[in-house]
């Protein structure tokens, strides 16, 4: 739970903690940690693991790379391993960019620190733009040489590949010659959520007409620049800390900020925000505070995906900073203490920001006063959700009286958008419910087969429950993992595994087992076969718990899995039986369908009448429910 608490917001639901997926979008929390068994799982997307594998898939890591991470959190000494080949394979190109990023970072820190061109052109500048020594080495700030390919030629001679420095945008092809992408640029690294740098933004020095001002690392397995904001590893505590994010617009915004003191603030690069920039903010605070400065490019900047971030729950106000001032330059005029406090007084809600300013946009022009008012009507509709209705009409209240319209006309038009809105994802809805209906159908020709011959629930259920009780006592002679070893072998049940990771899982339990081992859940959650860590993390994961508030209405000890851990391994196991003897029952029903001989014809006859009265006597002993 510590581990991934890192990276999300989480609550405590009975035994477990809940919090939104840092996997994919969404606004209701589905994704379920269990620090008892180390395991996290979405139940909307359907990713899980344990500690490892989600610092692997969260940060791009590789296996032993996230061993690392977690060692030198933990302060834990640990022998280093090669990673299999599974994990090298799938994280070669994202482990081989983490490298080389790192590589240039130190490349361009020493030439920013340590060479005279650097001094002279780069740290001369910053200097003069305020930039701290501490600062600088707080945010790896560096600095690209002029010549053509300096970087470049180092790199190849530290053995970098050609192909990664160009897939990194820290090299560029041009004439048939590879050469620096940033030359004669500061150099502003950009790192993610645990400090990996994982791409770069470079910037000219002064005014130039050379080139756009900023060049920022192209999109690859590491960088995709809508998921990223500036300084988001250095704000993450802070924001979390004082529940507020601030967002400026560039790299000097931020570094200067963290300088003066304000360290909750990240930059988005000038872009209009994403959905999933949004979600990283959420996962710290729900209160999102737009500083920027307050020419009209900037007050445009500002209101731009707004409305999305109303959608996602934010709640959004903006300050402009007075005007010819931005950001960087006001922090450093006023001070930390002086530019919060001017911060706090001059926040403005953005819708009614928004309504200012379009008003003042249209005038006296009637056609675009009405444009205005779907324009906030439509943005008043995001609010969906239960718990903004109070602050929705709110917003209706306020803004009817400033737009000098019906209140209960503005209702109803903010009320058409929300219908409209709705209108659109039923129809999506149905959609996807017609494709789903065909998928069905098109199944139903082998849904008794699949029942018989592939449904995994029977075999999860028994794998479950060998790695969950295996090693608890059946009886006075035998654990249950040697109850199920000798009940699979003596009826031939093994054949019945149709899922190979599920035939590899229970191969591999059994290989510890005839060895006289006896693997511990933890020993499947943490095997470095993904195979296996995977399915039994799938296996393990449970969606429900009892509330802790049972007590409050009912009286008397629930039984657990752990007290009635029999009854489930029993049922588990006839259920499999019942499989077998199903799929005897229907191979015997199609030697009658060919039309045998008399004396074969009875034979088979008894056959079925046998076959039937072990189902009827199985039947009868399935009592236990398995949990889904």
């Amino acid at each position: 739970m510590d581990v991934v608490g890192n990276f999300v917001k989480l609550k405590r639901r009975g035994t477990n903690y809940l919090g939104l997926c840092p996997f994919h979008n969404e606004k209701t929390p589905s994704f379920t940690v269990s620090p008892s068994k180390e395991i996290y799982k979405c139940f909307g997307c359907g990713k899980s693991g344990n500690a490892i594998g989600f610092v692997m898939d969260h940060e791009k890591f590789t296996y032993p790379e996230a061993l690392k991470w977690l060692a030198n959190r933990y302060n834990v000494e640990i022998e280093e391993t090669e990673s299999s080949p599974e994990y090298k394979e799938q994280q070669q190109v994202a482990d081989s960019l983490h490298i080389i990023n790192q590589f240039a970072a130190k490349y361009f820190a020493k030439q920013l620190l340590e060479t005279n061109e650097g001094q002279l052109n780069a740290l001369e500048y910053l200097k003069e733009r305020g930039f701290s020594d501490a600062t600088i080495e707080k945010f790896q700030i560096g600095y690209c040489p002029e010549a053509g390919d300096a970087f470049t030629k180092e790199a190849i001679k530290q053995q970098y590949s050609s192909e990664l420095l160009k897939k990194s945008g820290l090299s560029a092809e041009r004439n048939g010659q590879l050469v620096d992408n940033y030359r004669g640029r500061i150099i502003f690294p950009i790192h993610n959520q645990s400090g990996k740098i994982i791409g770069f933004g470079a910037r000219v020095i002064g005014s130039s007409d050379r080139g756009p001002k900023y060049i920022n690392t192209p999109e690859n397995e590491l960088y995709v620049k809508s998921k990223i904001l500036y300084g988001s590893y250095f704000a993450r505590h802070p924001i979390d800390k004082s529940d507020e994010c601030f967002l400026v617009e560039g790299y000097t915004d931020v570094t200067a900020m963290h300088q003066a003191g304000v360290e909750n603030v990240v930059a988005s690069g000038g872009t209009s925000l994403t959905a999933d920039q949004l979600r990283l903010i959420r996962k710290y605070t729900n209160n999102l505070t737009i500083i920027y400065d307050g020419d009209n490019a900037g007050i445009k900047a500002a209101l731009r995906g707004l409305d999305l971030a109303i959608e996602e729950g934010l709640n959004v106000q903006l300050v402009l900073v007075p005007d010819k001032e931005d950001p960087d330059s006001y922090v450093k005029k006023v001070g930390a203490d002086a530019f919060r406090t001017f911060v706090k007084e001059h926040k403005k809600d953005f819708i009614l920001f928004q309504l200012d300013i379009a008003l003042q946009d249209a005038g006296s022009d009637s056609s675009r006063k009405a444009a205005v008012v779907n324009q906030i009507a439509e943005s008043i509709s995001k609010l969906n959700r239960a718990e903004d209705f109070t602050r929705q009409q709110d917003y209706i209240k306020r803004c009817a009286h400033l737009l000098k319209i019906d209140e209960q006309g503005l209702t109803a038009l903010v009320q058409k958008f929300s219908r409209e809105k709705i209108g659109k994802e039923e129809k999506k809805q149905q959609r996807e419910e017609i494709a789903n209906e065909q998928r069905v159908a098109d199944e139903q020709q082998e849904a008794v087969i699949d029942l018989l011959f592939k449904d995994e629930m029977n075999e999860q259920a028994v794998l479950r429950s060998l790695i969950e009780f295996g090693s608890k006592s059946w009886d006075d002679e035998k654990s249950v993992a040697a109850y199920i070893f000798d009940e699979i072998e003596k009826d031939g049940l093994e054949e019945l595994f149709d899922n190979k990771s599920l035939l590899k899982l229970l191969q591999h339990y059994k290989s510890m087992h005839v060895e006289g081992q006896t693997p511990t859940e933890k020993h499947f959650l943490y095997h470095t076969d993904p195979s296996i860590n995977q399915m039994a993390v799938s296996l393990l994961t449970e969606k429900h718990s009892i509330s802790p508030n049972w007590d409050k209405f009912y009286k008397g000890e629930i039984l657990g899995r752990d007290e009635k851990y029999k009854e489930e391994v029993v049922s588990s196991m006839t259920y499999l039986k019942l499989k077998k003897i199903k799929r005897l029952i229907i191979e015997n029903q199609r030697d009658l369908e060919n039309g045998p001989a008399e004396d074969d014809m009875i034979i088979l006859l008894q056959t079925h009448r046998h076959l039937k009265e072990l189902e009827m006597d199985l039947m009868k002993h399935i009592g236990t429910v398995i949990f889904k």
